[in-house]
């Protein structure tokens, strides 16, 4: 067996183990489905406590050979909707992770957060009709997303 070989057949199989989809839970770093659900509704409250609109969780875990869960939400503004994937890294530090890629367009119509098994993207509203996102897994289970319960301090002032 020569050297490249070698490399390849001690890999991880990025297959899941459980059929279907994957989130690659067997690999370091990737999160159990149970994990990446959570980490996915802590995402979508964090759109919403960024005034975010219509966020959404697509479950596609079973159906999607890239990623776990799907958040969609709509911002109000470029400058709101920078600012709320700003605040996904904090999230993700709670949780031990980070992205792995962050992805914008220059007119911010589409925002996206790559966190491996959640996937956000953030839509100006017309360019989220547009590309219809949630019509391309019809059969995902919705996931309810937390509402944002704002800290006793920003309550009281």
């Amino acid at each position: 067996m020569n050297e490249h070989s070698d490399q390849h057949s001690s890999a991880p199989d990025p297959s899941p183990s459980t059929g279907g989809g994957t989130t690659l839970s067997d690999q370091q770093g990737i999160l159990e489905v149970e994990q990446a659900r959570d980490f996915a509704q802590a995402m979508g409250t964090s759109l919403l406590g960024d005034k975010c609109e219509h966020v959404v969780i697509l479950d596609v875990h079973k159906t999607s050979p890239v990623t776990g869960f799907i958040v969609i939400g709509s911002g109000t503004s470029a400058r709101q909707m920078r600012s709320s994937l700003e605040n996904l890294n904090d999230v993700a530090k709670g949780f031990g992770t980070s992205a792995y890629h962050i992805s914008s367009d220059n007119d911010a119509l589409w925002l996206l957060a790559d966190f491996v098994d959640v996937v956000v993207h953030v839509f100006e509203p017309n360019a989220r009709a547009h590309y219809d996102l949630e019509s391309m897994w019809p059969e995902a289970p919705m996931v309810e997303v937390p509402p944002f319960i704002p800290p006793a301090s920003e309550t009281q002032a």
